[in-house]
């Protein structure tokens, strides 16, 4: 059930189902997708526990979570992206939870003691079939090479994406190779970094610069599309999977965790299993064109699948939430705004 009635009016409503021990579940969701009302809808069904959501931005869940202190009707936090996750556990709103099922169904990269991932996306690179070859662009690092000048595009490096894609990179190049990369990807940019995913791609297919880096399940998007527009943005572009021959391409992830002022805990240790399992996995992950965080499911859609296979990176994504401050850092040094 998805509610949009004001904040005192939720409280009310679920103040009255607080002495029914795990009938209800209250989650603070930055998920905007269709298909979780069906993955919600199950969770009831199979559980008898009500789900009463709440539907924002991360930064406005965030402030709404700590303002209401110990009275928070919250039990779970959902949102998209290690760094925003990261900044929940900062603020110290997590609790640990103890699950040997979370821990059998979900690696131990993709979770820490107070999150778990619920889907994988990877961070790829695309180019314009016409003006770049696919060898000189195998790698991140490539995107650096003076070949490439007035070729590059790029959403903000404040955006959670760019960050987390420069905190792996600091992990495996170390901070001042990272930043020689982020500086030279900057020299090579053919605008100042503007718009969204979607945008890049476009940009690449329109030939306003040759190639960007996307997350995945923009793309599977543009190719599921119907619009004639978005099939023929789709015909101009290429994808590679990054840096195969080394740590593979970067992923990143949706997910979640159970908060500290939890009044309905095991109400919400049940939903987080819950989107461990099968089915769950893969109304979350299909639902936004990613990968489950379960690595024996297979994803059933089609132009996931057409991509083919690939290496990706098993750098811990706690080690992304770490290294976000000095990410941020770097790419302000770099004039990556």
């Amino acid at each position: 059930m998805k509610l949009t009635i004001p904040a005192l009016l939720f409280a009310a409503l679920i103040g009255t189902n607080l002495h029914a021990e795990e009938k209800v579940l209250n989650l603070y969701s930055a998920r905007h997708y269709q298909t979780d009302e069906a993955l919600y809808a199950n969770f009831t069904k199979q559980t008898g526990i009500q789900v009463n959501r709440i539907e924002a931005k991360e930064d406005e869940l965030l402030e709404r979570i700590r303002n209401e202190g110990a009275q928070s009707p919250a039990d779970i936090f959902i949102t998209v992206d290690a760094a925003r996750l990261a900044k929940a556990d900062e603020l110290g709103l997590f609790a640990p939870v103890q699950s040997k099922f979370l821990e059998e169904r979900i690696p131990a990269h993709l979770r820490s003691t107070d999150w778990f991932a619920f889907s994988i996306r990877a961070r790829v690179i695309i180019y314009n079939k016409d003006s770049i070859k696919p060898e000189d662009v195998r790698n991140y690092e490539d995107l650096a090479a003076p070949k490439l000048k007035g070729q590059v595009c790029s959403r903000s490096g404040a955006h959670p994406y760019n960050l987390s894609l420069m905190a792996s990179l600091i992990a495996h190049l170390g901070e001042q190779k990272a930043e020689e990369w982020a500086k030279g990807v900057v020299a090579n940019f053919a605008r100042s970094p503007r718009g969204g995913d979607t945008d890049q791609l476009k940009a690449v297919a329109a030939g306003e610069c040759g190639v960007t880096i996307s997350n995945t399940y923009y793309f599977a998007r543009l190719m599921r599309s119907t619009k004639p527009e978005d099939k023929k943005t789709v015909e101009k572009l290429g994808v590679v999977w990054p840096n195969q021959q080394t740590q593979g391409a970067h992923i990143n992830i949706s997910g979640g965790g159970m908060l500290k002022t939890a009044p309905n805990k095991a109400a919400a240790i049940k939903f987080l299993e819950y989107l461990a399992s099968d089915a769950a996995q893969l109304y979350f992950a299909d639902g936004n064109n990613e990968w489950p965080a379960v690595p024996s499911l297979k994803s059933n859609n089609a132009a996931l699948a057409s991509l083919g296979n690939f290496k990706a990176d098993t750098l811990p994504i706690a080690t992304l939430a770490k290294n976000a401050v000095l990410a941020q850092k770097i790419y302000d040094r770099a004039g990556w705004k």
